[in-house]
C-alpha cells in the first residue's frame, strides 16, 4: 500500500483533522506500543500499520 493511500484512508475514516492527531498521539498495543507515525518511522508496512489501526478501532471489513 502507498503511503498517500493508507493517508487517505486515515482521512477517511477519521476525519482529515483527527486522521494526524491519531497517528501522533494514540499508542497501540497492535503495534508494539508504538504510534503510527512511530511505526512508520521504524519502517513497519503501511499495509500492516493500516490492518493495525482497523484492528483497534473497529473498521468494518469492507473498509479494509
Amino acid at each position: 500500500m502507498r503511503l498517500t493511500v493508507f493517508w487517505q484512508r486515515m482521512a477517511d475514516h477519521f476525519g482529515a483533522g483527527y486522521a494526524e492527531s491519531f497517528a501522533r498521539d494514540h499508542v497501540m498495543a497492535e503495534l508494539d506500543g508504538r504510534t503510527v507515525h512511530q511505526a512508520l518511522a521504524a519502517g513497519w508496512e503501511t499495509k500492516d500499520v493500516w490492518r493495525a489501526v482497523c484492528e483497534a478501532v473497529g473498521v468494518p471489513a469492507h473498509l479494509r
